[in-house]
């Protein structure tokens, strides 16, 4: 459920445009979020929606607009694949941020904090073990206010988030049991219904209205139907459209034509 609030809705003609606007986004949440405290914490996505955005944040305007020495990066949700996997989230940014281990943006690598799934798959253990560690460390070292932590949900300066075309965003799909978890990280069984088929690691949905800033990018014709159900029906069930969970104040939506085709403007 939402408090009826609709998020900015932003249509381009083309996906290289919403990576071009999400990039600038990006790099704006992350300025501030370095003016007013000192370092900014990014949430960020993989799938099709990472290589775009990252190869944006490469243009000379947004990457002089950051201290990007001041910048933790974490992961909404990964899938349970090593880096450097096709299916691993954490993938595309290496590739495209890290290209042979040399940092195309001036991000300092202990500042950036992958979901452990390679440790785990290393030492036999699984997604809940990844999960649980995941959890930890955001508890050490997340974006906390002071007296924060706890069982408090923490306040990431930017968030961005792909869609599914069946209306998933993290891995929470619909019908999803996370949305009953208390976990801030929790595992998730490998969907039948959607590929790949492979468990998940992901943050609760709750993060995302905690967010100083949340993106939503999509882009395709796949996911016409359910943003525009999500869009009609905001206040419908967050389970059976999990995207709905996006349709908050703090939200962008930034979409290409085609996904954005059935939502009325």
């Amino acid at each position: 459920m939402t408090d009826g609030t609709l998020p900015a809705l932003r249509v381009f003609a083309s996906a290289d445009e919403v990576s071009a606007a999400a990039a600038a986004l990006v790099a704006d949440g992350l300025a501030a979020g370095i003016a007013a405290r000192g370092t900014a914490h990014w949430a960020t996505t993989g799938g099709s929606a990472a290589p775009g955005l990252y190869r944006a944040l490469l243009t000379p305007a947004l990457r002089d607009r950051v201290d990007w020495s001041r910048v933790r990066v974490w992961w909404g949700d990964d899938r349970f694949a090593p880096a450097g996997d096709p299916l691993s989230n954490v993938t595309p940014f290496f590739d495209v941020l890290r290209p042979d281990g040399v940092a195309a943006l001036p991000i300092d690598p202990t500042h950036v904090f992958p979901i452990p799934v390679g440790d785990m798959l290393a030492r036999g253990l699984g997604a809940a073990d990844a999960a649980a560690a995941y959890a930890e460390r955001i508890q050490e070292l997340g974006p906390w206010s002071a007296g924060q932590a706890g069982d408090a949900t923490p306040a990431f300066d930017v968030i961005v988030v792909g869609v599914g075309p069946d209306g998933h965003l993290l891995s929470v799909f619909p019908g999803s049991a996370v949305w009953d978890a208390a976990a801030l990280v929790t595992s998730v069984p490998a969907p039948t219904h959607i590929e790949p088929h492979v468990p998940r690691v992901t943050m609760h949905p709750r993060v995302l209205a905690a967010a100083r800033s949340l993106l939503v990018v999509a882009s395709g014709a796949s996911k016409a139907d359910r943003l525009s159900e999500a869009w009609a029906t905001p206040d419908g069930s967050v389970r059976d459209v999990p995207v709905r969970a996006a349709i908050v104040p703090n939200a962008t939506w930034l979409l290409d034509e085609a996904a954005a085709a059935k939502i009325p403007r």
